[in-house]
Formats: structure tokens, C-alpha cells, sequence
């Protein structure tokens, strides 16, 4: 079924939204659910979520990648330049180009596989904010700038390490991790954590960051 007729999917996405004071436009929905389609039903770039995440994009990846959306969106101005490393197959950085269309997005994956399914995906949802870059984050060139996210990607202290020469003095490294994974992070001053849930989900999240001010 697709996600642009899946209504109990539909539902749990809005309401995790509208339970975090955020109300999204029908044709920024729509281009979500078009973006879950496309991940959950193209093949030939090979497998590129399980079978039993596909039964739950909406509310597991897509409700996750808008996660920096939700508790950060107030603060991001627009034409801000913001990286995700290691991209995969598009989240949160495609959620969040979709969201935030004012903002300058780069997608941050070296395995051709996946750069060839997000530059086809950029083209049919006309994503104009969002870059495609096939290299790994250290090679890419990127510099100075505003926010570089990254979702699962490693521990904290190895994505930020990574992250730190790419941001700008200021800049905020962005993070969406188990919040059993960064439980140790609670009592570092220089990392904010906000954690939440997610629907139907059992375990709790966290929204990490850090700012760069080196």
C-alpha cells in the first residue's frame, strides 16, 4: 500500500507532530509520503530498508528524520548550509530538505548505490535545497558550516570528531542516537540532549547536540 492512501501510518505521523506543536502543509505531507514510497518500493539500487521497517516508515523514519525539524526549526534561519553524513538511503537529510525548503542541504554518502537512488529521488520530488555529494564527509570539500547531522551513524564522540572540522565557530553538530547509547553524555555541559519517544516504539531517543565554539 502506498503511503500516500496508508491513513493509520498517516495518522501516527501527525499526531506525533501535532503532539510536539508542529503542523505541516498538505503538499510538504504529500512529498513525504511520495519520499516513502520511493525508499520502501525501488529496488534496483538494492535493499534499502527491511521488510519490517517498510510497514512503519512514516511513523519510525520518517517522525525520526524530522526529529532536529520539531525541537530545532525555530532556530534554523533560513539559507543556513547543513551536511549529513553517511546519508544512505536519505534520512533525515531528505525529510528535513522537504520541511525546511529555505535551507541548503548536502547528502553526504560515498556507496554509489545509495548516491545514485538519492540523486533519482532529488530529480522526482525536485528537491532544488538539497546536493548530492558521493564522497565520504572527510573528502567532500564541505567547510564552514552551519549544522552537520548524522542519524546511528557511529558513537557520539567518533560522529563528532568527524563533524567538528566541517562546522563553522558556532556551528551545531546534530545527532539522533538510542538515548541508551549517549546515557553517559547527561552530565557533559558542552552536549544538550532531549529525549522522546516515537510511536509505537518501546525504546526512548535522543536528540543530541553540540556546538562548535573552538
Amino acid at each position: 500500500m502506498s503511503y500516500r492512501t496508508n491513513k493509520a501510518q498517516q495518522d501516527l505521523l501527525n499526531q506525533f507532530l501535532s503532539g510536539h506543536g508542529v503542523q505541516l502543509s498538505e503538499e510538504t505531507l504529500d512529498k513525504l509520503y511520495q519520499f516513502a514510497d520511493l525508499v520502501v518500493d525501488t529496488k534496483e539500487y538494492g535493499n534499502l530498508i527491511s521488510a519490517k521497517d517498510s510497514e512503519k516508515f512514516l511513523s519510525r523514519h520518517i517522525a525520526d528524520s524530522l526529529v532536529p525539524f520539531v525541537f530545532l526549526g525555530k532556530e534554523i534561519s533560513d539559507s543556513k548550509r547543513w551536511a549529513d553524513m553517511g546519508a544512505g538511503a536519505g534520512c533525515p537529510v531528505f525529510p528535513l530538505a522537504i520541511a525546511m525548503p529555505n535551507v541548503q542541504f548536502y547528502a553526504v554518502e560515498p556507496r554509489h548505490m545509495r548516491v545514485n537512488f538519492m540523486q533519482m529521488v532529488k530529480e522526482k520530488l525536485h528537491l532544488d535545497n538539497l546536493t548530492v555529494v558521493g564522497k565520504r564527509f572527510e573528502t567532500s570539500g564541505l567547510t564552514d558550516l552551519d549544522f552537520i547531522s548524522c542519524r546511528a551513524l557511529s558513537t557520539f564522540e567518533n560522529d563528532w570528531e568527524r563533524a567538528q572540522a566541517g562546522l563553522k565557530r558556532g556551528g551545531i553538530f546534530v545527532t539522533l542516537k538510542s538515548f541508551n547509547n549517549i546515557a553517559h553524555l547527561e552530565n557533559d555541559p558542552k552536549v544538550h540532549i532531549q529525549k522522546y519517544e516515537l510511536p509505537e516504539e518501546e525504546q526512548v531517543y535522543a536528540l543530541v547536540t553540540r556546538g562548535n565554539n573552538e
